[in-house]
């Protein structure tokens, strides 16, 4: 249950303006999680930040917001930037394909082998919701979350695609082919050597993400509108 805050105060001190969040029911938040639930939640996060009102307290330029997420949060970033044309870049850290993983979550060898990989203990801080609850919500919405089927939408942006030694490297790779293969010229991949939390490689992290961040600053006000 990796939250990443240690990334977002390395991207806060290169500068920029950081929104961290909780989906509701994660963490104490108030509400009911569920994969839905999350996926609205990071749409609603995109409209705070354009918010005017946030725009003018928080001194933003709406032009040059860039969305991030890890795990779970990489499949909620690349939804919620395909759902806003405006987001000017995309990272994504050992991204979970839920689309892809779901028509497996109907097998029953399946579930055991999640469970037995510690699906039941992330499903802990998350209130209202079960393993099997959310085993099913994949499940049944496996066609439209395979976040490989973002790439037309997506392809105007740049894209940052990171992975790690746990088992998700190949959907991040078809992810990456897809943009390239749409059109997208900035794309890049880098793969590291750990886990999937990246334990002994958050200082490289915050690095490569910060770097490639400041890269792509000043093109960023172009994005598409």
């Amino acid at each position: 249950n990796e939250q990443n805050l240690d990334l977002a105060q390395a991207i806060r001190r290169a500068g920029f303006t950081v929104l961290t969040l909780h989906y509701r029911g994660a963490w104490g938040s108030p509400g009911v999680f569920s994969f839905t639930h999350a996926l609205e939640d990071s749409d609603a996060a995109i409209a705070f930040m354009r918010d005017p009102a946030t725009v003018a307290k928080y001194h933003l330029d709406p032009r040059r917001i860039f969305v991030a997420g890890h795990s779970m949060g990489g499949m909620m970033a690349a939804s919620a930037a395909a759902h806003d044309p405006k987001i000017a870049g995309l990272v994504m850290i050992s991204a979970w394909d839920i689309g892809a993983e779901g028509p497996h979550f109907a097998e029953p060898e399946h579930r055991k082998k999640q469970m037995d990989a510690g699906f039941g203990d992330e499903v802990i801080p998350l209130a209202g919701a079960t393993p099997d609850g959310l085993m099913d919500e994949a499940a049944a919405n496996a066609a439209k979350w395979d976040f490989v089927d973002y790439a037309p939408v997506l392809k105007l942006r740049p894209a940052l695609i990171l992975t790690a030694d746990d088992g998700l490297t190949p959907d991040n790779q078809r992810l990456a082919a897809a943009l390239k293969s749409a059109g997208d010229s900035d794309v890049t991949e880098e793969h590291m050597t750990t886990d999937h939390s990246y334990s002994d490689h958050r200082i490289a992290l915050e690095s490569t993400i910060v770097r490639w961040r400041e890269r792509h600053q000043a093109a960023a006000g172009t994005a598409p509108q």
